[in-house]
């Protein structure tokens, strides 16, 4: 029965949880399946995600599917772990989201109007948020934003806590003027640990910037990551059709190139 379960290819998820099972088995499983832990998997799980975000971004529908798959084993990696110690176990996992999804949307599944704006139910799901924190009885404001978060998406989470509870600037303006006099500070900054700090502190705000203006900082660099891939990208293929390479010209000549992709790209939005 078990092994017509893990071969059938509609199997569903009772089969990938019996291969998780299976490859965990400590007298039948796979080596290096029985050498992980919750630390060693977790930088895999991490990966995962960004490999979700990633086909996303390049719209590879055919790949999304395969990509969810990957970071949906991860969550029955860590939740056959999670058994194996008397933890809990996937159902439960299952059974906690959701219980939380149905606690954060009484409007749809409670007795709350649903007739509300989207930012209002983003407050409301802060709201909602805040109290479950509360009961857990956390300590500060900022002590459950997770450690392990990329450090540009943590700096943003901070902001947001720590300005729901007033401390945050009011306009847009002061946000600038505190970028302009981070800036000046990195520039006066002598020796490698000052720079790194003043470094830190200036994207830090660049951060907050960002959340007032209500763009996704991590979304934004992504973009532009992407843009100078692919200019760079033409600067190369101009030199190749030229016969060189970028290590045999000169800054000058592939700022030419650069500016001149640069032209391209405007006209191509405009026409």
């Amino acid at each position: 029965m078990t092994r017509d379960l893990i071969h059938d290819p509609h199997g569903g998820m009772p089969r990938l949880l019996e291969i998780m099972r299976r490859l965990r088995d400590p007298e039948t499983g796979c080596p290096w399946d029985l050498e992980q832990d919750f630390a060693s998997i977790a930088p895999y799980t991490i990966e995962e995600a960004y490999e979700v975000a990633d086909a996303i971004e390049r719209q590879a529908w055919d790949e999304l599917k395969g990509e969810l798959g990957d970071l949906l084993f991860q969550s029955v990696f860590h939740a056959q772990m999670a058994a194996e110690r008397g933890l809990f176990t996937f159902d439960q996992v299952a059974d906690t989201m959701s219980d939380k999804m149905v606690a954060r949307h009484p409007h749809v599944f409670g007795e709350e109007s649903r007739d509300k704006s989207a930012d209002q139910q983003t407050a409301d799901w802060e709201a909602i948020k805040a109290q479950e924190r509360a009961a857990k009885a956390r300590g500060g404001v900022l002590d459950d934003v997770a450690l392990g978060l990329p450090a540009l998406m943590r700096a943003v989470k901070l902001q947001k806590r720590a300005a729901r509870v007033g401390f945050d600037w009011p306009s847009t303006d002061q946000v600038i003027d505190k970028i302009v006099e981070e800036a000046q500070e990195l520039r006066e900054a002598t020796d490698p640990d000052h720079r790194r700090e003043e470094f830190g502190d200036l994207l830090f705000v660049m951060a907050n910037l960002a959340r007032h203006m209500g763009i996704d900082p991590e979304e934004a660099l992504r973009g532009a990551n992407a843009k100078f891939t692919r200019r760079f990208g033409a600067v190369e293929a101009a030199l190749s059709h030229a016969g060189k390479r970028p290590e045999e010209s000169t800054l000058e000549e592939m700022d030419a190139l650069w500016d001149a992709e640069k032209l391209r790209e405007k006209a191509a939005k405009s026409s």
